[in-house]
């Protein structure tokens, strides 16, 4: 039974891989929703506010209004919103227990490994003060052994899970994008390298992968040493 979302979904986000995991599953299952910028470099994720749906002071999250009984519904951490989203509008999510297994398997090989050693690459990459060979070779390393699983897992199959098209797809897609920041040859990951094209020629892959992308380079991260302070080196509050 098809589900109407008659009130828009409120997304609290900023355009990062995380942040285009959610953008893009609302692009694709096409309802409304309304936009919440949490700028992660001025620390709108600390406000009192945002805390109360997001106790981890990470975007994105959401509020749905229409939640479950028809009562209003946060949910914070990017893959237990695409599985909340997921099963309520039956799409991009199998309801089969093998099929959801193999794209749960994914979708918690991208939260658990993909996402993390990517993002800890382009921390020590790009951010750190002061540049560690040993941090650096340990996540670069890793993530080249990374982009080798989903390359093998990618060979003969058009998505990573399924045998279709899901959230596990979506989990991935934004840091793959990334690739060249991780100090990645795409070349050398040719599945991969077909798998990014193929998503990225979706319409609402790439209208997620685009929402809030001038304030994305307005922010300027690498840059901005007022943002880093404000991202890196936090402690408990």
């Amino acid at each position: 039974m098809a589900v109407t979302q008659t009130k828009p979904i409120e997304l609290y986000y900023w355009p990062t891989p995380n942040g285009w995991k959610i953008s893009i599953m609302l692009e694709e299952l096409g309802v409304p929703y309304d936009l919440k910028m949490i700028n992660i470099g001025k620390g709108d994720q600390f406000q009192p506010d945002f805390l109360k749906i997001a106790p981890n002071n990470r975007m994105p999250a959401i509020i749905d209004p229409e939640g479950p009984d028809g009562e209003p519904i946060s949910v914070f951490e990017s893959g237990a919103i695409l599985q909340y989203l997921g099963r309520k509008f039956g799409k991009f999510y199998p309801s089969a227990e093998r099929a959801r297994v193999e794209t749960e398997e994914w979708l918690m090989w991208q939260m658990g490994g993909f996402g993390p050693m990517l993002g800890q690459n382009h921390h020590f990459r790009i951010y750190a003060p002061e540049k560690l060979p040993y941090a650096m070779d340990r996540y670069l390393n890793e993530a080249h052994r990374l982009y080798g699983v989903l390359d093998r897992r990618l060979e003969g199959r058009d998505y990573v899970a399924a045998g279709e098209y899901t959230i596990a797809d979506m989990s991935i897609i934004g840091w793959a994008t990334l690739w060249e920041r991780q100090g990645m040859d795409i070349e050398e990951f040719q599945n991969v390298k077909a798998w990014i094209a193929r998503l990225e020629a979706r319409e609402a892959v790439a209208k997620g992968l685009a929402l809030g992308r001038e304030e994305r380079e307005k922010l300027a991260i690498a840059e901005n040493k007022d943002a880093q302070g404000v991202l890196f080196g936090q402690r408990a509050r």
